[in-house]
């Protein structure tokens, strides 16, 4: 089977991150976090978003998205997220089990929350009857595809902190939304207000290892113990270290980005010359919704894997990744219309 373009989840680690994993596979160092590759890839973090940021290195993007929620709520408080939030959608109902907090989810714009969406949860503060608000999650990219401006991103934070609350964002492929908004991962962030970032890797070209960043170190008082509770602290930490401290050298992962974000375009160019097609949203990262006939869908997994996203619409998702190639997607839509063609 071709590579196809169901997740970035599906393709192979970056040579370069493979690289520093095997150069990291030397002797013995420190357990837990406790070695210079950790502490050199923390540097990199501080380096790049502040020296008062704390960085917690975890396994996978669940697990953050768990650490950084369950380090600034209680088992009373609650979470607006959009209704497609990963953590509403695709974490198995792991966000509230672990944080014993309830999901409010708010049905979103193209994938994106916005204050007025918000405000409707935004009640029964100091009222014992109510689980009481504490986060607003947001996804960069969204789970549609979709880019959040800082301004949008601003007037959450501004609109959280105005209720004593903090904005999280899911940042699963925030090197994607940085891409496409040519700007830094600080500019995209911290500077608009976010108070906790899951920091994702693994969609870009890493094997494993996400990172929980806050940037109010008075937020992490609990942090070390619930990453430990959680299952989430590695042992042999240095190979996440080693890893993210290949991703942020000469900016690798604006190169893997970048080449997703492109690769994104050029798919959407070339079957939005498809009658028969319709691009459903805004292509502004490294994902492609469409809508086809229902009758191609089967055929056309049987030689390139993705997946159906709304059914009852025959509305497709294509993800591109750091190595999809143009012959790929050619090949791609050639497929496409020789089965338009034969039915």
């Amino acid at each position: 089977m071709r590579k196809g373009f169901a997740s970035d989840n599906n393709s192979g680690v970056h040579p370069a991150i493979f690289k520093a994993m095997t150069n990291a596979n030397q002797g013995h160092v420190r357990g837990y976090g406790d070695d210079q590759y950790t502490g050199k890839a923390i540097a990199v973090f501080r380096d790049t978003f502040g020296p008062d940021t704390e960085v917690f290195f975890v396994f996978n993007g669940t697990g953050a998205n768990i650490l950084g929620l369950s380090s600034v709520t209680h088992s009373f408080n609650s979470v607006i997220c959009a209704e497609t939030a990963h953590i509403e959608e695709d974490e198995c109902g792991a966000p509230e089990k672990f944080t014993g907090c309830k999901l409010l989810p708010v049905k979103p714009v193209l994938g994106k929350l916005t204050p007025e969406l918000v405000e409707h949860h935004l009640k029964g503060f100091d009222f014992e009857h109510h689980s009481q608000p504490k986060v607003i999650s947001i996804s960069q990219v969204t789970e549609m595809g979709t880019v959040y401006q800082p301004k949008e991103i601003r007037a959450l934070a501004d609109l959280a902190h105005s209720h004593n609350m903090y904005l999280h964002m899911d940042g699963a492929r925030i090197a994607n939304a940085a891409v496409s908004l040519n700007m830094g991962f600080k500019a995209i962030t911290k500077d608009c207000g976010v108070d906790i970032l899951s920091f994702g890797g693994t969609k870009n070209g890493m094997m494993m290892g996400e990172a929980v960043v806050f940037f109010n170190p008075e937020l992490t008082n609990h942090t070390k113990y619930l990453r430990k509770q959680s299952m989430q602290l590695f042992s042999k930490m240095r190979f996440i270290g080693a890893q993210f401290q290949a991703y942020f050298e000469d900016d690798l992962w604006k190169e893997s980005a970048s080449h997703s974000n492109k690769m994104a375009q050029y798919l959407k160019e070339e079957v939005s010359k498809i009658p028969q097609i319709e691009i459903t949203h805004p292509v502004e990262a490294n994902g492609v919704f469409a809508r086809i006939p229902k009758e191609i869908i089967e055929p056309l997994q049987e030689h390139f894997f993705f997946y159906v996203w709304n059914e009852k619409e025959s509305e497709v998702r294509w993800m591109t990744t750091f190595d999809t190639t143009e012959t790929e997607i050619r090949e791609f839509v050639l497929l496409i219309k020789t089965l338009l063609k034969n039915n």
